[in-house]
């Protein structure tokens, strides 16, 4: 038996995981590697510790499965850009990240120029500091990276790409590129009205080709070996549709990592944008093959704040700790937290929101606080299913969930009941994972198309709502008050 290495390029670490003709995952290895906070509201990433990192994983995989490689797929923070010199593959840049709100007055700047309609229109997109398109423009204009012959540009996929093939690939596909704000998605191909908008080099950015399909092979640089067809590549979070099996209009998913992001798959057809929602693809499964596109709410701190918890209050030890600690009472006391750490996303793309703290008494403590945070993974996800339902007429009849948050019992009954629809869990919480080995696989013919991924999925929990609904929505309301407490709260 075969199995497909699955490499899950995250914010805040890297993951190596080998996944079975079965699908089921039999191993995986993870490393951490080091966030940079230059100035606040800046984050950036070490490309070199990236690939390094990938390396390591890789290679303490690969000490306990025997199995041969079938083939390997990619799957990755988005948004998070990458600027290297293509005779030597040296960094010109660190990477700045997703979350990373400096180009918030550039982003301003260019709605006042009246640009928002044709951003919206080719790219589904909103003008935030958020996407790719202004960190690149950053980089040229005030990062000291120069727009030569030599210059490559890319998302954190690409990078891993040209890596682990020794430079042979520049390429990308069609989920990561949506997420740049320099991609046409009804054409599918790069703007050359939003390149010129933003003044970036149509010549430096990655060739595009399908989610699934051979890119590669590894080069005998990497801990896999030469010869190792690269045969899957979804950003992380259509990635995570696909694992889910959310293959027919109308199915969603919510993944609760380091932010959390909802996807609503709505079929073959580019739809309008919606006030609040990104428009993004999915995927596209062969070369000239339709592009299966999704509504998405992008929300940008959720997992991130209980790692604040840990690592700014030092009210937990370890994350695992705070589903406990916050089922331990009963409320959060009126307490809110609205995690606008790096400002807020959908629906509201308030890049100047903070993070905001309000109902706070004697009583409060590291439970009410933990609870709060929980809460607020809930509530951030209603805020984002409203929008949906209000633009696209369709909400969800069923919320499927993964990521590390969902394992706790406390969010799947918080969101069920701020929600009103089931919130079903899968087996396997490695929907993003799973999901870049299944576009893999189907590449190399491991698994024959999307009907044999759906019939591996399984469902692990299915929780139902309250039938009153009449206390999930007075604490909404609360929710509310507080989100606008946070907002326009930063200046520059």
């Amino acid at each position: 038996m075969s199995i497909v290495v699955s490499l899950d390029a995250g914010t805040t670490g890297v993951r190596a995981l080998a996944v079975d003709e079965a699908g089921t995952i039999r191993d995986f290895r993870y490393q951490e590697f080091t966030q940079f906070f230059p100035q606040p509201g800046w984050v950036e990433h070490d490309l070199t510790e990236i690939w390094e990192a990938i390396q390591s994983v890789i290679a303490d995989l690969m000490d306990v499965v025997d199995e041969p490689v079938a083939a390997i797929g990619i799957t990755n923070q988005r948004e998070t850009v990458a600027a290297w010199d293509r005779r030597d593959g040296e960094p010109r840049h660190r990477g700045i990240v997703w979350q990373d709100r400096r180009t918030a007055e550039f982003c301003e700047q260019l709605t006042e120029a009246g640009h928002l309609d044709l951003v919206r229109s080719q790219s589904g997109l909103v003008l935030d500091p958020y996407f790719s398109g202004t960190k690149f423009a950053w980089m040229l204009n005030e990062g000291g990276v120069v727009a030569d012959e030599h210059l490559a540009l890319g998302t954190i996929d690409t990078w891993l790409m040209w890596k682990l093939t020794d430079g042979a690939v520049h390429a990308t596909e069609p989920s990561n590129a949506s997420r740049t704000m320099l991609y046409d998605i009804r054409r599918g191909q790069w703007s050359e009205e939003l390149c010129s908008m933003l003044g970036v080099p149509i010549e430096a950015l990655a060739e595009v080709r399908p989610s699934s399909g051979r890119f590669g092979l590894t080069a005998d640089t990497t801990a896999l070996g030469a010869g190792i067809p690269i045969s899957g590549v979804a950003g992380d979070q259509q990635a995570a549709l696909f694992g889910q099996a959310c293959f027919e209009p109308g199915m969603t998913k919510n993944t609760y990592g380091t932010g959390s992001f909802l996807l609503m798959n709505v079929g073959t057809t580019c739809p309008e944008p919606v006030e609040g929602l990104l428009t993004t693809i999915g995927w596209q499964l062969e070369e000239n093959g339709p592009m299966t596109y999704a509504y998405e709410g992008a929300i940008f701190v959720t997992g991130a704040a209980i790692q604040w918890l840990r690592d700014g209050l030092g009210i937990i030890e370890e994350a695992a700790e705070v589903g406990p600690l916050a089922a331990s009472v009963e409320s959060t006391g009126d307490v809110y937290l609205v995690p606008a750490f790096t400002g807020l996303g959908s629906p509201w793309w308030d890049p100047y929101a903070r993070g905001t703290i309000v109902g706070l008494t004697r009583g409060t403590g590291r439970a009410e606080m933990a609870r709060a945070v929980v809460e607020a993974m809930a509530y951030q996800t209603r805020d984002v299913v409203e929008a949906m339902a209000a633009g696209s007429g369709q909400p969800p009849a069923e919320l499927r969930v993964d990521g590390g948050a969902s394992a706790m019992e406390l969010l799947l009954h918080l969101q069920a009941d701020q929600l009103g629809v089931p919130v079903t869990r899968p087996s396997s919480q490695e929907s993003t994972a799973l999901g870049a080995a299944y576009l893999a696989g189907i590449a190399e013919s491991i698994w024959n198309s999307p009907t044999d991924v759906a019939d591996r999925w399984r469902a692990d929990a299915t929780v139902q709502p309250t039938a009153d609904r009449t206390q999930a929505d007075t604490l909404y309301e609360r929710w509310k008050l507080a989100v606008d407490r946070s907002r326009g709260w930063a200046t520059s």
